[in-house]
């Protein structure tokens, strides 16, 4: 066994015996079926009235309840959840080392701290591809159970591809935090990073800068600000993947030349 298939198993055990996988799945799980509460809302709005789901005055207009709308929202879902739950496990495998004191364990170790470093970016991948598949799992289930109309193979698969690139540009986006997270040797500092980049992706997306700005990427890859803003195109998709790896190689810097003090 090489240092590095070592080092990948000692972040699957740590993440197999903390609660956060369970946590990660359970909101993931609130989220799908979430989605699918407005697809059946939106399927017949006056079973929704009178199944108390929908206000008597309210109303939803707009929305369309088929697969491949459901498929969108599940995507849209991973673009703007994505970015807390990811982020999260980013900032959970980083800095737990530091919040537990386990750093000065890590950095004894004759493990190339670089290897360390990579083995927990393929954990929190491996971990975040295997939630969005979970929730295109999820989906599928329950969009059979309420009848959605225009299922196709095609589409299914077209979904799925959107919904792991989502996941893809995602991860990548959220590289930076795991830097917070041990520059700031903890919890704290990567989840105000996280807060941070999530609500300037908001705000710039809202003004018609996202394609300029790489937080806004995926919101904009699933249309989430609306069909009527300009797509990321090559320049976003070139930024966020500028991000992912300027985030990975600063942190594996960080940790290569980092020292224990306490």
């Amino acid at each position: 066994m090489n240092t590095t298939t070592a080092a990948i198993r000692v972040e699957l055990l740590k993440a197999r015996r903390s609660r956060l996988p369970w946590v990660t799945a359970a909101a993931f799980t609130v989220a799908g079926a979430f989605g699918g509460l407005i697809m059946f809302i939106l399927q017949d709005l006056r079973r929704a009235r009178s199944l108390g789901l929908l206000g008597t005055k309210a109303s939803l207009t707009g929305g369309i309840a088929d697969w491949p709308a459901y498929f969108t929202l599940l995507a849209q879902t991973v673009a703007v959840g994505g970015a807390l739950l990811f982020g999260l496990l980013v900032v959970w495998l980083f800095g737990r080392e530091f919040s537990q004191d386990t750093v000065k364990d890590l950095l004894a170790l004759p493990t190339a701290r670089t290897t360390i470093v990579g083995a927990k970016f393929a954990v929190a991948t491996a971990w975040s591809l295997l939630l969005a598949c979970y929730l295109f799992v999820l989906g599928l289930l329950i969009g059979t159970v309420i009848g959605l109309p225009g299922w196709s193979a095609e589409g299914a698969l077209h979904g799925l591809a959107d919904l792991l690139v989502t996941t893809v540009l995602t991860v990548l986006l959220v590289t930076p935090f795991a830097l917070a997270a041990s520059a700031g040797r903890g919890y704290l500092a990567g989840v105000a990073a996280m807060i941070a980049a999530v609500f300037s992706a908001q705000v710039v997306a809202l003004l018609g800068y996202g394609r300029y700005f790489p937080w806004s990427v995926p919101a904009l890859y699933t249309q989430l600000a609306g069909p009527d803003r300009d797509p990321p195109g090559v320049l976003g998709f070139a930024l966020v993947a500028l991000v992912g790896v300027a985030g990975i190689v600063a942190t594996a810097a960080w940790w290569r030349f980092a020292d224990n003090d306490r």
